[in-house]
């Protein structure tokens, strides 16, 4: 029953990320913490890494801590933390490396739901300023865009 019951909280963990990730990103990075995500749709620098990367270190941070809780006697730490740290990868590999590219793999992605998610990215980055952005998902975006990929 435990083991049951953990799988659940992970999974429960990871999708309610990505109601975590469009909230943050719609009401935090384009909002009040706008000087920290502008760099991710102004590429006025010539680092590899941005201003964005440090919103990665927050959820970082929640899940260590969930670790840390689950090592001393909380159990549920530990799915939570998976859930949390699970997202994170997923992230990072389809927000990074497969829409931006920040390194050149998953390059020949080309089924339906690649580009409905490449193109909903790419219309969300057409907004350059905070106001106006559409599409703040990640993993789940409407429908409309997986159409239009067809």
């Amino acid at each position: 029953m435990k083991t049951l019951l953990w799988i659940l909280i992970f999974f429960g963990t990871f999708s309610f990320m990505e109601f975590m990730a469009w909230f943050t990103h719609k009401y935090i990075m384009h909002g009040f913490l706008w000087s920290l995500h502008r760099d991710h749709h102004h590429k006025d620098h010539d680092s590899w890494f941005e201003r964005n990367d440090a919103f990665f270190i927050f959820y970082a941070i929640v899940s260590m801590s969930l670790f840390y809780s689950g090592a001393n006697g909380f159990w549920y730490g530990w799915p939570l933390g998976f859930g949390i740290l699970a997202y994170g990868i997923a992230y990072f590999l389809v927000h990074d490396i497969f829409i931006h590219q920040r390194f050149k793999l998953f390059r020949n992605a080309n089924n339906w739901y690649a580009r409905g998610v490449r193109r909903a990215h790419k219309i969300h980055h057409k907004h350059l300023g905070k106001e106006d952005g559409e599409c703040f998902g990640m993993l789940l975006v409407p429908f409309k865009y997986f159409k239009k990929a067809k």
